[in-house]
């Protein structure tokens, strides 16, 4: 048994994890990396990446028979399943050296292939190893959570860590969950020629802005995805191929594959927590803003320190925890300007509060500045007219933005500057972009907001007849 010290032993080699990694060994730390399973951690291996490489392939499927409005004469794709699976395999690998062992090794950090286990407040147990460190930073992340549904652990079970490996093309998917991960599948395979079915207890899409989640789903059964809200599963049978879900409204579906996408499970079960003197629940780590636990030695990132689970917050956590741990500074993590994105076509995102919630929190002082796709001059000329822009805005400042439609991913980006720097909406309503751009949607929201105080005010009228008759 080997007993080792460094400055900083990361548990866990995902994004929170790299990133940490990287930035404190080429900054002068002595940094161990503890990693048991796939360097890249889910993002890479299991969920962004793949997904994203698997609704590409959907979207190029889409648009062969859809081409008509743009006088384009509809074709019937001939899909080859695998070799879609093997573009998204391909998209794994060209990325995965950016996360290898080797890179990172590269930096100067200790990468040790195995899971870690607290065996006391200061020392952590890997494989024959014994880590002694200054600090510790927990960034396991999360897995797929299997909810106790009679007869689910009696038949295969796809998750978004076995999906991707599969190489036959589902007959009929059965989807349970309409969250992100469950309506991006739903559709992707939707698109690829599968029949789909997903079962939500709630509404789909729960979490969003309502009007802005109905463009999503009216879209999704437009393009024959069967979309059963309030309607929970209750039971499991059947075996591979003939998979039978009995529904809370009595009704039985067979498919021939069963997707779970019902949330995710933190992972800290085995990491010996008590034993370090770490509080935490079934969420996570307890954390303070600073990210660190009762135990200030120890910090906790992404998935691990219970709050939401993005692949873009573990990256800003480990910008919050180099700052603490490598400069001893004060570093408080927020979560307002924090943005989300659902990848469906259209697409959903969201930053900062919803109407309601600013609504709720502002009342009277709120303003909600709306624009419509359908009058973009760019969504018009190539057919993606379908959506709009709410931006919540009190005192001047956007509080929160919430878009569904074409690269709504890409459009909530202003918005997550905007509230990360405090800017006002002058600031985005002063920004020239080009014509034409599905950009100036932002730009004409802003404008949305300034319009009824310039357009609509008796004083600036009159101000301005003042200046037409006395002015030289």
């Amino acid at each position: 048994m080997a007993e080792l010290t460094c400055d900083l032993c990361i548990i866990g080699a995902g994004s929170g994890g790299l990133s940490i990694a990287a930035g404190a060994s080429q900054m002068g730390a002595d940094v161990i990396l503890l990693e048991g399973h796939k360097m890249g951690g889910d993002c890479l291996n299991y969920g962004c990446v793949p997904s994203k490489a698997l609704i590409a392939a959907a979207h190029h499927t889409h648009a062969m028979g859809a081409g008509a409005p743009f006088g384009i004469a509809p074709v019937v794709p001939q899909v080859d399943f695998a070799a879609a699976k093997d573009h998204v395999a391909q998209s794994i690998k060209t990325i995965e050296p950016v996360d290898s062992q080797e890179r990172f090794e590269g930096f100067g950090v200790r990468v040790i292939r195995e899971f870690g286990r607290f065996i006391s407040p200061t020392q952590v147990q890997a494989g024959e190893d014994v880590i002694t460190a200054r600090r510790f930073v927990i960034a396991t992340g999360s897995r797929p959570a299997l909810p106790p549904i009679p007869g689910l652990d009696s038949v295969p079970v796809l998750t978004n860590e076995t999906l991707f490996d599969l190489r036959d093309q589902p007959e009929h998917l059965v989807v349970l969950g309409a969250g992100p991960i469950g309506l991006e599948m739903a559709q992707a395979h939707r698109r690829l020629g599968s029949k789909v079915t997903v079962l939500e207890a709630e509404r789909a899409l729960g979490r969003e802005d309502p009007e802005l989640a109905e463009v999503v789903r009216e879209r999704l059964r437009a393009e024959g995805v069967e979309i059963l809200e309030n309607t929970r599963a209750e039971a499991v049978s059947g075996a591979a191929g003939a998979i039978c879900v009995k529904t809370s409204t009595g009704d039985e579906i067979t498919g021939s594959h069963l997707l779970v996408a019902l949330g995710r499970h933190v992972n800290t079960d085995d990491l010996g927590l008590d034993l370090a003197d770490v509080a935490h629940t079934p969420k996570g780590v307890t954390v303070g803003a600073d990210l660190r636990s009762t135990n200030k030695r120890i910090y906790a990132v992404g998935d691990a320190a219970g709050g939401a689970q993005f692949t873009h917050l573990a990256g800003y956590h480990a910008g919050v925890v180099i700052r603490s741990i490598l400069f001893g500074l004060p570093s408080k993590a927020r979560t307002d300007h924090i943005p989300r994105a659902t990848y469906t076509a259209p697409e959903i995102a969201h930053v900062g509060l919803s109407e309601a919630e600013a609504s709720a929190k502002y009342g009277a002082k709120l303003t909600v500045a709306r624009f419509d796709y359908a009058e973009n001059d760019r969504a018009i000329a190539t057919g993606q007219t379908e959506g709009l822009i709410k931006v919540m805005v009190v005192g001047g400042k956007p509080v929160g933005a919430s878009i569904v439609g074409a690269q709504a991913g890409e459009l909530i980006g202003i918005w997550a500057l905007a509230l990360a720097n405090g800017l006002k909406m002058s600031a985005i309503a002063n920004t020239v972009l080009p014509y034409p751009t599905l950009g100036e949607v932002n730009k004409r929201a802003a404008g949305m907001y300034f319009s009824p105080k310039l357009f609509d005010n008796p004083t600036v009228k009159r101000v301005v007849g003042l200046v037409q008759r006395y002015l030289p």
